[in-house]
């Protein structure tokens, strides 16, 4: 039972957790299980999903520990001066999809991209890398992203 459950664990990517565990077990493979004993057997091996810190009522936004260096001039007076990155994320056939591109101000165009299937900080670290490697700015680029834009 251990090595099933370990199994289920490792194939959602550690996302589950012994509720949805227990009903890969019971609905995908039949098995008759109790929903303690797979929540015992998930702590007793240290097997534990992924939580998400829930939102609360009223929260806001910190304020910018950073300088706003862009003062919301969305225009550039040459190319590789302002670049802007904006990331989205697109539902996608058998799940979702992150894109993080990175945008001259300039020209409107796309100078930097990155796909992946996980959320993570490195598809936008990948975007800035294209678009480093793909312009060769001057020292002195300014890099401009909106924090909560999906």
């Amino acid at each position: 039972m251990t090595t099933t459950i370990g199994r289920i664990h490792a194939n959602f990517r550690a996302n589950y957790g012994a509720p949805r565990v227990l009903a890969e077990l019971r609905l995908g493979l039949g098995i008759r299980v109790a929903r303690k004993r797979v929540a015992r057997l998930l702590r007793q091996y240290g097997l534990v999903s992924v939580s998400h810190p829930r939102k609360r009522r009223g929260w806001r936004l910190d304020t910018a520990t950073h300088e706003d260096l862009v003062k919301r001039q969305l225009r550039a007076d040459g190319p590789n001066r302002l670049w802007f990155c904006c990331n989205a994320q697109h539902r996608a056939r058998d799940g979702w999809v992150y894109c993080a591109a990175v945008i001259d101000a300039y020209s409107r165009r796309i100078v930097g991209w990155s796909i992946s299937d996980q959320i993570a900080a490195e598809i936008v670290v990948d975007a800035l890398e294209m678009a480093r490697w793909r312009r060769r700015p001057e020292p002195g680029t300014v890099v401009h992203a909106d924090s909560g834009a999906q």
